[in-house]
């Protein structure tokens, strides 16, 4: 696990440009899973000049329900596993990966707050995933009840270890 304040990650705009002009020059395409940071991903990114270059769709997985008809998930997909994992978090990127036949899939698990999940975990809890020409996953924990600064990291952390993957740079 990773304890994050966030304070040393770019803006999510930043990251979202940096991101978006990679793709486009590796001629690449995305697709996102969202949870717990609502869609701020998927945006970010389609406020890039030329996203439709690169963005293929997104989905903000909020329940099962929502997994079930966002993503097909079945009963058997998600048997032995829950949310807020990381092996959840790269299972549902690689799905949105592959349903969209994108180059890359990603996608975000977690307890944004002000209380923790269902599940047990504490607020402030994510796990985010990479799939495509490599496949990363972290679980980042903030300290933080705080909801819409958790929404933000949790994208902002996301994106930091796409654009790290993207490029080659170190992912510890």
């Amino acid at each position: 696990m990773t304890p994050s304040r966030g304070s040393s990650l770019p803006s999510l705009a930043s990251l979202a440009q940096r991101v978006g002009a990679a793709l486009k020059e590796r001629k690449e395409t995305i697709a996102v899973v969202e949870s717990s940071s609502g869609g701020l991903v998927s945006a970010a990114l389609l406020a890039v000049p030329g996203a439709s270059s690169f963005f293929l769709g997104g989905a903000v997985v909020y329940s099962r329900r929502a997994g079930k008809a966002l993503l097909g998930l079945t009963a058997v997909d998600v048997a032995g596993m829950r949310a807020e994992t990381e092996p959840y978090a790269v299972m549902v990127a690689g799905r949105i990966r592959d349903s969209h036949r994108a180059s890359w899939g990603i996608s975000e698990s977690g307890a944004a707050g002000p209380s923790g999940s269902p599940y047990g975990d504490a607020p402030g809890h994510v796990c985010i995933a990479i799939v495509g020409a490599t496949a990363l996953s972290r679980t980042i924990e903030t300290g933080s009840g705080d909801r819409a600064a958790n929404m933000d990291l949790f994208a902002r952390h996301l994106l930091q270890l796409f654009e790290q993957a993207l490029l080659g740079g170190s992912v510890d």
